[in-house]
């Protein structure tokens, strides 16, 4: 048997061979490994995090084996990626260390686009080392005699930790890792994650919070100062006026000029929309890019995507417009310049993006920051301090998510059934079901045998036997294939295949979008002109079209908000606009400022602004809490509430990153919103619940919810259930629940993650307590102010075409600007 030495050194030879060094951060790791412990390796992108795993689990089988006479067929390590993209790099390296090594070990992916013929293979013999997701390891899971294939696994490296903790997926990995620890009893668990606040918190979410997994694990950090260099586009001009939702197209020069300087450049946009106004802007303007430049993003076509990621590998292209679909570890050597266009609203997500350019240890990373209207040069600002301080967001877990346990449940029923027991002690180890008691298990327990009480005479929701020795077991075939379809927590909108009438598929649309359009209209997609020929079986025939779009192909899972550690940084920078020595984007902003001051002011660290006008369009009242989107939509309707509670008024709501509106056709008696405290954080839940249609926002978490526990089926490929039959299913179960079993566990954690989840409640109460100990600046101005602008003209856009807008704004800032020195 060899001894650490001789292992360590066998591959630190193969990598010598391949031109490389180990890093420490790599040794420290595969040293545990071999010691038996479990972790999380924290580690950037791009900095060898792959190879940090696969050696030391193949140096212990060496050590094991040592001349491979015991070498068994079957499954000995696991590692998960949360995006099948990345499966075939991972499976790269881990066959060119197999070959370096020399170890007799077969490598292969199993996922959603593993080939059927490939995957009966897998069931009769598995691979050594497989690569898969989480939906395909719990489907390995709902297999028969599953734990025969993980008995002897000796490792489970999950990838991507960071993305997976704080969502439901992360929640079915949980699950996973509380049985496979039972079954295979030499399983090492590995999480790899890239920076985040609660680092400490998400390795005890891997392991279990106080399991002996956890109490023999340890927290390996990669120290590699790998500098990133922010650079903001500024533009010369800078209008008094900002407005929000030109797209900062009048840059498009400049971005331009930094992909042509560039070998290849990765053009970052928010929203899919975003990407594909970018992408033919671009074209519009530059003809000389044809074919130099690509779009990718979520919605295109498989084959299309990963076309464009091979040709960014091989060098055809000078840059690729994209959205989150190439944040993730996708390794683009070549990649030597970012753009981010717009304010990304999280410090991580915005690190991430710059670590994709010159994606190799050591070297320094370049992003360009692209505003697209002024007051985000406040966000480059506050983003760049965020990197230099190594600031970033905690990732908050899930708690009691009934719905990923009743599908669970019924995944064990589905393969071999299970004992409640047990898995009840397994279940409890986890950190998402730590609080569950014996009667929370139960409810799940009979919701799976009977359905929920008021659902006991439906058939269709009784999924699970009991049988004789006390087994629970799915028996019935058509209940075991529907499950088996539906295993996953990722819940969408409908989406329908878009394709051309003449054959050849385009990529995938929601269906909102499409209700909206009716045959021969023409809209933009994938970088194409399309007209609507008409819609069959879900999929949208369209045709080519000469005509220009009317529409812009858009997504409803767009908005992103800022987070709570973006919000903290940029109040931060705001403030300091006041003060002393200012960054290039906060001198630049100067005129903005300015501005602001002459009609308002703007306002320090312990004052709270309110700003109120008159325009031909009524009577607006601003409120300044820099919170983000999500906080201020719940805190406009909480407002408004409250001043209805004082005199009957209503109001139409606008809000975006920095502030809300409420614009009513008749004055706020202001200094009485004020001398009655409205802005109290006591009896913010009661006042939620009313305000808001807190109601409606559950039916539509709930309506995911059903679809995750199974209570809906949303259909066999090809027939998917339309989006509004599924609807009206979960409405109709929704308003039996409330209104028969308001103590069912699905109905209560619809409404508890409307308000922990969508509505941010916990932040809302701090955002209160905030301003409840600042100073109330109201300030009663002659005409909007710079910083009410982006709100007001973001509203106008829900009504107006680009064109009018475009138009309507340049008036309106022409009369702002009257009469002013």
């Amino acid at each position: 048997m060899a001894n650490r030495k001789q292992l360590f050194e066998k591959a630190e030879s193969w990598f010598e061979s391949q031109g490389w060094q180990p890093f420490a951060f790599q040794k420290e790791t595969w040293t545990a490994f071999l010691q038996g412990k479990h972790g999380l390796l924290n580690a950037p992108t791009g900095s060898g995090k792959t190879y940090a795993l696969w050696v030391p689990i193949m140096l212990d089988y060496l050590k094991r084996n040592p001349d491979f006479t015991k070498h068994k067929p079957g499954l000995k390590a696991i590692w998960i990626t949360p995006l099948r993209a990345l499966s075939v790099e991972i499976k790269q390296a881990a066959e060119r260390l197999v070959e370096g090594l020399g170890v007799p070990f077969e490598v292969a992916i199993r996922s959603g686009d593993t080939t059927s013929a490939e995957r009966a293979k897998q069931s009769k013999k598995m691979p050594d080392l497989l690569i898969t997701t989480p939906e395909s390891l719990q489907l390995l899971l709902a297999s028969k005699d599953y734990p025969n294939t993980f008995k002897n696994c000796s490792a489970i490296v999950v990838d991507e930790w960071h993305e997976l903790l704080g969502t439901k997926r992360g929640v079915q990995m949980e699950l996973a890792l509380s049985r496979l620890k039972t079954i295979a009893p030499n399983l090492r668990i590995w999480g790899i994650s890239a920076t985040i606040g609660n680092l400490e918190q998400a390795r005890q979410v891997l392991l279990g919070p106080d399991s002996e997994a956890y109490e023999n694990s340890v927290l390996v950090k990669a120290v590699l100062h790998k500098k990133t260099n922010v650079i903001s586009i500024i533009p010369t001009k800078m209008e008094s006026y900002p407005w929000r939702g030109h797209m900062g197209f009048h840059l498009i020069d400049d971005v331009a000029r930094i992909v042509k300087e560039s070998r290849t450049t990765l053009i970052f946009t928010n929203v899919r929309s975003a990407c594909e106004l970018w992408y033919q802007r671009l074209l519009d303007k530059y003809p000389e890019f044809a074919g130099e430049i690509a779009m990718h993003h979520g919605s295109i076509d498989r084959d299309v995507r990963i076309w464009v990621e091979n040709a960014i590998r091989d060098e055809k292209l000078k840059a690729v417009v994209c959205t989150s679909s190439l944040d993730l570890g996708v390794d683009f050597a070549p990649v030597e310049t970012i753009i981010q266009i717009g304010g990304p609203k999280g410090v991580a997500r915005f690190m991430q993006r710059a670590g994709r350019s010159n994606h190799k240890p050591g070297k320094e990373s370049l992003i360009y920051f692209l505003a697209t209207h002024a007051i985000e040069l406040v966000e480059a600002s506050a983003l760049k301090k965020a990197v230099e301080k190594n600031v970033v967001e905690d990732r908050i877990p899930y708690l009691n998510s009934w719905d990923v346990l009743i599908q669970y449940l019924n995944t064990l029923a589905v393969s071999d059934g299970f004992f409640p027991d047990g898995i009840f002690e397994e279940v409890k180890s986890t950190f998402c079901y730590q609080a569950m008691t014996r009667e929370d298990y139960q409810w799940c327990l009979n919701f799976i045998v009977h359905g929920s009480q008021s659902l006991h005479a439906y058939d269709e929701y009784k999924k699970v036997e009991i049988e004789a020795d006390g087994r629970y077991k799915i028996n019935k075939r058509s209940i075991a294939t529907q499950h088996r379809m539906s295993i996953g927590t990722i819940v969408s909108d409908a989406v329908m295949q878009v394709k051309f009438f003449s054959g050849g598929f385009i990529g995938s649309i929601e269906e909102w979008f499409i209700s909206k359009l009716k045959p021969g209209d023409v809209f933009q997609f994938a970088g194409r002109q399309l007209e609507l020929y008409r819609i069959k079986n879900m999929q949208v025939l369209v045709k080519s079209a000469t005509r220009k779009p009317t529409r812009f192909a858009s997504w409803m899972g767009g908005r992103l908000a800022l987070s709570a550690q973006m919000s903290e940084l940029l109040r931060q920078e705001l403030y300091s606009a006041n003060h002393g020595k200012k960054s290039p984007e906060l001198h630049a902003m100067e005129p903005i400022f300015k501005r602001q001051r002459k009609e308002s002011i703007v306002p320090e660290a312990d004052q709270f602004l309110i700003e109120t006008f008159k325009t031909r369009e009524g009577y607006h009242a601003i409120f300044y809490p820099f919170e983000g989107r999500f906080v201020h939509e719940a805190l406009a309707s909480l407002l408004a509430y409250r001043i209805s509670l004082l005199e009957p008024i209503t109001f139409s709501l606008a809000y975006n990153d920095y502030g809300f509106e409420l614009l009513s056709d008749k004055e706020i008696d202001m200094q009485s919103v004020i001398d009655n405290d409205l802005f109290t954080p006591r009896f913010v839940h009661q006042d939620l619940q009313k305000s808001l249609n807190a109601t409606e926002m559950a039916r539509r978490k709930f309506r995911d919810i059903s679809v995750i526990a199974g209570m809906v089926f949303s259909g066999y490929p090809g027939k998917t259930v339309k989006a509004k039959h599924l609807q009206s299913s979960t409405q109709l179960l929704f308003e039996v629940f409330r209104d028969y079993e308001p103590d069912n566990l699905l109905l209560q954690q619809a409404y508890r993650e409307t308000f922990e989840h969508q509505l941010e409640e916990g932040r809302l109460i701090q955002s209160l307590e905030r301003i409840a100990s600042q100073e109330i600046v109201w300030k009663q101005c002659k005409k909007p102010t710079p910083f009410s602008f982006p709100i007001i003209t973001d509203r106008l856009r829900e009504k107006l075409s680009s064109e009018t807008l475009a138009e309507r704004i340049a008036k309106m800032t022409a009369s702002y600007m009257k009469g002013t020195a």
